[in-house]
């Protein structure tokens, strides 16, 4: 090889370089529909020319410019950075011709798609309706409810005609999830349903991890069953068991409670694990255990109203205390040997027993029919009956002098 071909050498090496960079950046590398960065650099009346790196400068025509918002098209500025999309690489005048507009969109959808992958919730005024659903404005989107995803607003109206439900909620605000993005199809679906439900999720969890035992919160009772009442505490549900309803017994919650009822509970219990919640209604009344043992005493004699019946006794309320209860043992019920409770009272009766036993601790009461007159509590009864006068004489108005 002579001298001159080694000099030449590198200067073809530049030159095929250069002529490789400007291959890479003509027209015929791009394709319709590429979104690319540009730089704006001469805007018209008539046309916005933006340097977006090829040989020649992109135009957006006025007529795609009229396409454009507004208030984008009045801010735009030479210098400006934006995004654009490719619609023809190469007119027939050999300009590459851009749209704003289809970029801008181009991010909208972009940007629905993240938020479906987000699952955020969303707040959005309902611009309008049809038979089908909801229609509401995602950004620049024009985005869509389906009926079937439209909760209601209050108890009963879904009974209402479709349409009519539909029209209530235009100019009202609505939270919402997207749930499908389809640029190619302009299908933006989104669900107040997916959205309630991930509220309430997050609600949830929330409470969980704040809710301790002993607190006391309110609630809606939203459903009633054999076994005891759930409540709603605003985002997650409770379970108040039967035997925490109320302090007297209950058969069923719906001798206490009614759906939609508002109630003050107590905290007995939160499983964070297994996401549950248990509560108590009769622990925010005051405990009329601890009223009738105060003011109770062994061996005076109480009225009663036999409750329920078994094998073993009869079961009889106070009527002085409301929600106590104590057994009359079915060795108490007669001096003679009783086969079963049903031989010597029966239920709803009201009779005068003797209190024979009071058990603190296991909240128990002992009664008894037969020792109602009983000779050994001879001497109690005119004590308790003097007591009974002395007070009745005091709350009695003095009498004029």
């Amino acid at each position: 090889m002579n001298e001159e071909a080694r000099h030449d050498r590198p200067e073809n090496a530049n030159a095929m370089a250069e002529m490789g960079e400007w291959l890479e950046m003509s027209p015929t590398t791009l394709k319709r529909g590429d979104i690319v960065q540009g730089t704006i650099v001469r805007i018209t009346s008539t046309e916005i020319l933006v340097d977006i790196g090829m040989k020649a400068e992109g135009v957006i025509t006025g007529r795609e410019l009229q396409r454009v918002p507004r208030e984008i098209r009045e801010a735009l500025r030479e210098g400006d950075v934006i995004q654009v999309e490719v619609v023809n690489p190469e007119d027939r005048s050999g300009n590459i011709l851009l749209s704003l507009r289809r970029a801008l969109m181009e991010e909208e959808w972009q940007h629905a798609q993240q938020l479906m992958q987000s699952g955020e919730i969303l707040e959005l005024p309902v611009s309008g309706y049809n038979k089908g659903g909801l229609v509401v404005r995602v950004g620049r989107l024009r985005g869509f409810v389906p009926a079937s995803q439209v909760v209601p607003q209050e108890p009963g109206e879904e009974k209402l005609p479709v349409e009519q439900r539909l029209k209530r909620r235009v100019g009202q605000k609505i939270r919402v999830r997207v749930v499908e993005v389809n640029p190619e199809a302009d299908r933006l679906i989104l669900s107040e349903r997916a959205a309630q439900q991930e509220l309430r999720r997050r609600q949830k969890e929330q409470l969980l991890a704040t809710l301790q035992p002993g607190m006391r919160v309110k609630g809606r009772v939203i459903s009633l069953t054999d076994f005891g009442a759930f409540v709603d505490l605003g985002g997650a549900d409770g379970l108040i068991h039967i035997s925490e309803l109320s302090w007297h017994r209950v058969n069923h919650p719906r001798e206490v409670l009614s759906v939609g009822q508002e109630v003050e509970v107590e905290v007995i219990g939160v499983d964070r694990e297994r996401k549950r919640i248990a509560l108590s209604r009769k622990r925010v009344e005051p405990d009329p255990w601890q009223q009738a043992i105060s003011r109770l005493r062994e061996g005076q004699l109480v009225e009663v109203v036999i409750t329920r019946l078994a094998n073993f006794g009869a079961f009889a309320a106070l009527k002085d205390f409301p929600g106590v209860e104590g057994l009359i043992h079915i060795s108490e019920l007669a001096e003679h040997r009783v086969g079963h409770p049903k031989e010597v009272v029966h239920e709803g009766e009201e009779l005068v027993v003797r209190l024979i036993r009071i058990d603190p601790e296991n909240r128990r009461l002992g009664l008894s029919l037969r020792r109602v007159a009983s000779p050994e509590y001879a001497a109690l009864d005119w004590e308790l009956a003097q007591a009974r006068l002395r007070a009745g004489e005091e709350s009695q108005p003095a009498e004029p002098s």
